[in-house]
C-alpha cells in the first residue's frame, strides 16, 4: 500500500518512499526508492536512493534539489521509527551492524588453525545471524520476537545497500566502491582507505600505510605461484594457511561485487590470484575462489576483475583458468550461482568462444567430404564445461537444430565469422605448458584434520 503526496520540503519524506530523482551520471529523471537518510548539519539532510530496473552501483546520495517533490509516494509501512533508526545508523555508524561484526571476527580468528569438523561440514559460514535464530525465537518468546528480529533483520538489509566507503587506493589507482563492505566502522568515515597492494592490509591514512609498507615484506600474494608467461602470474592461496589475506581479499571483492556474501571463515576455499609483474613486483589484477570440496562440482565461486583492469580480457582469463584447472582434475565444471551482471557476460562470451573452437576444429580435421561428428557429451568432456552449460550456450547460439527426432548441431558461417573476429580482439590466453600444478585430495586432508 502507498499514497501519493505533494511535500512542500523534503523534511517529510522517509526511508521508502517513491518519486523521481535526477541521475548525476546522465542529468536525467529516474524513478527511485530512498534506502537511507543522512542528517548533516545546521538540519541539511541527504537521501541515498536507489534507481529502479538499474544496477546498484548507480546508487548515490543526493541533495534535495536533485528530488521531484511533486509526486510523492510514502510506503504505508515505513514508520517514523523506523526512519529514524536506519537514519542514525547511516548518518553516524555507517557500518555499525555489520561492520563491528567483520572487526570482531578478524580479532578472534587466528591466522592459521585446524578446521573443525563443523566448519568443513557446512562448507561456509555466512553472516545471517537473524535467520539462524528465527525457529528458535518462535519456540521460545512467541511471535512477537519473530517480528522483532526480522526488523532488525531489515534494517541491517537497508545498511548493507548503502556504500560506507568513500575511495580506496590500491597502490597506484584509487578506485571508488561500488557496494557496501563492512570495514571496520572508524574506517569508513575516512575519505579514503589506503590498501596494501601485496598483503591487502587496510589503513586509515598514507601515514600509516608508509609505516606498514616499511614492515611489509611481501611482493606478491602470500602462496605458490602456479602459472607465468610474460607478465601474467597465477598464485594459489590457501584460506585456511593464509587466513588474514583471504579475509582482507574478501572485503576488498565486495566493495565491486553485489552478490557476494562476505565469509569470514575462509578456511574451505582456495583462492586464485591473477597479477601482473613488473620491477616494483606482483601487482593484484582480479582474482576467483572455489571451494575445496564441491558437493554441486562448482569449479568457481566468486571472480572479480578490479575496475582499472576491466575490458582488457582478464575476466574471460580468470574463467578460462579455472576449467583449465577442471581439465587438470579430470572433471567438469561450472560456476556458482548467481553470477553477477558482469561476471555473466564473461561467462556467456567464454562458453561461446570454447565450444566454437572446439567445433571448428573438429571441422577443419575432418577428411574432406565427410562430415564430422560430436556429442554434446564429448563437448563437455573436452572443454571441461558441464553439461548443461553446453546445452544453454548452443541454444543462445542457434546451433541446436531439431530433426528426425532428435537434435543436431549444426554450425553456420555467421557464428564462424563471429567467433574469429572475438578471437581477433582476444589477445591473452591461457597456455596450459605453464600450469605448474596437481590436484590435492582434500577429503583425505579433512579426515587427517578431523582425526578420521
Amino acid at each position: 500500500m502507498s499514497s501519493k503526496t505533494k511535500c512542500q520540503t523534503s523534511a517529510s519524506l522517509l526511508v521508502g518512499s517513491r518519486l523521481k530523482a535526477r541521475m548525476r551520471t546522465t542529468g536525467k529523471w529516474h524513478m527511485a526508492e530512498i534506502v537511507g537518510i543522512k542528517e548533516l548539519d545546521e538540519g541539511r539532510r541527504q537521501f541515498y536512493v536507489h534507481y529502479d530496473n538499474c544496477n546498484r552501483r548507480l546508487d548515490d546520495w543526493l541533495n534535495p534539489d536533485d528530488l521531484d517533490l511533486s509526486c510523492v509516494r510514502n510506503a504505508a509501512r515505513a514508520s517514523q521509527q523506523n526512519t529514524a533508526l536506519a537514519s542514525a545508523v547511516l548518518s553516524q555508524r555507517p557500518s555499525s551492524v555489520i561492520g563491528k561484526k567483520a572487526e570482531i571476527k578478524q580479532k578472534d580468528q587466528p591466522e592459521t588453525g585446524a578446521s573443525t569438523s563443523k566448519g568443513w561440514a557446512r562448507g561456509r559460514k555466512q553472516l545471517k545471524l537473524v535467520d539462524r535464530i528465527e525457529s528458535a525465537a518462535v519456540a521460545d518468546q512467541g511471535k512477537s520476537k519473530l517480528l522483532e528480529l526480522r526488523e532488525l533483520k531489515r534494517t541491517n538489509d537497508i545498511v548493507a545497500c548503502i556504500k560506507n566507503v568513500q575511495m580506496i587506493e590500491l597502490g597506484r589507482y584509487r578506485i571508488t566502491p561500488w557496494y557496501f563492505s563492512p570495514y571496520p566502522e572508524q574506517l569508513c568515515h575516512e575519505d579514503c582507505i589506503y590498501l596494501c597492494e601485496f598483503c591487502l592490509k587496510y589503513c586509515k591514512s598514507r601515514q600509516c600505510l608508509g609505516r606498514h609498507l616499511t614492515k611489509c615484506t611481501l611482493k606478491h600474494p602470500p602462496g605458490n605461484e602456479i602459472y607465468r608467461k610474460d607478465s601474467i602470474s597465477f598464485f594459489e592461496i590457501d584460506g585456511r594457511q593464509n587466513k588474514l589475506y583471504a579475509q582482507n581479499l574478501c572485503l576488498l571483492a565486495k566493495l565491486f561485487l553485489d552478490h557476494k556474501t562476505v565469509d569470514f571463515d575462509t578456511d574451505p576455499f582456495l583462492f586464485y590470484v591473477l597479477t601482473e609483474f613488473d620491477s616494483r613486483g606482483f601487482h593484484i589484477v582480479g582474482y576467483f575462489s572455489k571451494e575445496k570440496i564441491s558437493a554441486e562440482e562448482y569449479n568457481l565461486a566468486c571472480v572479480l576483475t578490479l575496475p582499472p583492469y576491466q575490458r582488457k580480457g582478464y575476466g574471460k582469463l580468470l574463467i578460462e583458468f579455472s576449467y583449465e584447472l577442471s581439465k587438470h582434475e579430470g572433471k567438469t565444471g561450472s560456476p556458482e550461482k548467481p553470477l553477477s551482471d558482469l561476471g555473466l557476460l564473461s561467462y556467456r562470451s567464454f562458453w561461446a568462444r570454447a565450444i566454437l573452437e572446439l567445433l571448428i576444429k573438429q571441422n577443419q580435421s575432418a577428411a574432406e567430404g565427410v562430415r564430422p561428428s560430436t556429442a554434446i557429451n564429448d563437448i563437455s568432456e573436452q572443454t571441461a564445461i558441464k553439461r548443461d552449460d553446453v546445452i544453454y550456450t548452443l541454444k543462445q547460439l542457434n546451433l541446436l537444430t531439431y530433426c528426425r527426432g532428435q537434435y543436431i548441431i549444426c554450425i553456420s558461417q555467421d557464428a564462424i565469422d563471429q567467433h574469429r573476429t572475438a578471437m581477433e580482439k582476444s589477445q591473452i590466453r591461457i597456455d596450459p605448458t605453464r600450469l605448474q600444478w596437481s590436484p590435492k585430495d582434500w577429503s583425505m586432508q579433512m579426515n587427517r584434520v578431523l582425526g578420521r
